[in-house]
């Protein structure tokens, strides 16, 4: 499948935090970074997502956030 985003980070899976609905999924990425992901707990479960997973981070915004430093 050909995707439409063209930032991708690989990340390995520190976190997860799930209820009966939506799971919070954090990631270790190169760096001192740390970023997050809100899916559906079905997702989650499908991909049989768990810490210490390597994933691709694929990153497609539609919101630009400042942040000051």
């Amino acid at each position: 499948m050909k995707l439409g985003a063209r930032n991708a980070i690989t990340g390995k899976v520190t976190k997860v935090q799930s209820d009966n609905i939506m799971s919070l999924i954090k990631f270790d990425v190169q760096g001192p970074i740390e970023m997050a992901s809100v899916i559906t707990t079905e997702s989650l479960e499908a991909m049989d997502l768990k810490p210490g997973d390597t994933v691709e981070l694929v990153v497609k915004a539609i919101h630009v956030l400042p942040i000051k430093r």
